[in-house]
């Protein structure tokens, strides 16, 4: 496996990640609330967009430079 392929399995494995703990949070909230709670699953839901945003962007660079 290629470095680049490498990346782009971390990136994809890295948004599922902050996904599900996102979920988990707010799961967890509603079993015993707490703000803390709401905050870090809303902080993890928008680095699972940036990660998305970021991979996105990385594929271009790569087709772009006929790496991909």
């Amino acid at each position: 496996m290629s470095l680049k392929a490498f990346h782009l399995v971390f990136i994809t494995l890295s948004t599922l990640l902050a996904w599900m703990f996102g979920a988990w949070c707010l799961w967890s909230h509603t079993q015993s609330p707490s703000p803390g709670l709401v905050a870090a699953g809303f902080v993890s839901f928008a680095a699972g967009v940036g990660l998305m945003v970021y991979e996105r962007w990385f594929i271009r660079k790569m087709k772009q430079s006929k790496f991909l």
